[in-house]
């Protein structure tokens, strides 16, 4: 016991020895700033120790954002299928707006593809487009169809990460070719839009997308009614 209060009046006179000579060469040293504690216990004694300053900045979890990119075009298996000579037709807006989110649902439940069943959930995500307000009007909802999509697909690894853009099922892709080719043969000016866009899923009779859309309601009948409708010349996205 002896021997430690020895050692620690040592050091304190050693410190404070060293404090008086900083102070008398350098008056602005920050160590003069530093200031001391007691710390007072039974058993230490008396102990003096330097405050440091701390980050008191709050330490927050890094999480790992999703986002979705909007391109302005959709791909297309087959870009040679327009005449150089004409015009190519064009997606709309929300087209491509459900398409994008479409890849984002992908992405939110760990799916390395973007299939038929993300496009529909696209679609009723971005919730403005006329096909959007069919479906809900007939009952569909975007957790229904989510429910529905793990049924056919199974549960997520939730420890796989998607890329940024999943690529494309075969039956997506002939999704988005059919909407292109029934744009080509209207020989309408106008935009493809999400209608053609759903109707698209709808014609791939093998993929998820049309075995949720059939799961949950929908049929030939209101398939039909929006084939009408978008035939209709200058219909154009609301």
């Amino acid at each position: 016991m002896a021997s430690h209060t020895l050692f620690s009046s040592a050091t304190t006179s050693t410190r404070c020895s060293h404090h008086d000579s900083i102070k008398k060469s350098d008056p602005f040293s920050p160590n003069l700033q530093i200031a001391t504690h007691k710390l007072q216990s039974q058993w230490l004694g008396i102990t003096k120790f330097p405050l440091h300053s701390f980050n008191l900045q709050p330490c927050l979890p890094k999480t790992r954002t999703i986002a979705a990119t909007v391109t302005f075009s959709l791909p297309t298996a087959n870009p040679e299928r327009v005449n150089p000579t004409d015009k190519a037709p064009k997606w709309s807006l929300k087209g491509i707006k459900s398409f994008a989110m479409g890849e984002l649902e992908a992405r939110k439940l760990k799916f390395s593809t973007t299939g038929t069943e993300a496009i529909l959930m696209g679609i009723l995500v971005e919730g403005t487009n006329r096909a959007s307000k069919l479906l809900r009007g007939n009952g569909f909802t975007l957790v229904k169809v989510r429910e529905e999509a793990i049924k056919l697909i199974g549960k997520p690894d939730y420890f796989f990460f998607s890329p940024e853009h999943p690529p494309l099922t075969e039956a997506a892709q002939k999704a988005l070719d059919w909407a292109v080719d029934q744009k080509l043969k209207s020989g309408d000016d106008g935009e493809i839009t999400t209608s053609h866009l759903l109707l698209g899923v709808w014609s791939e009779k093998e993929a998820a997308g049309y075995k949720i859309m059939a799961t949950l309601g929908f049929n030939d009948q209101l398939a039909q009614q929006l084939q009408s409708l978008i035939s209709k010349p200058g219909f154009v996205e609301d």
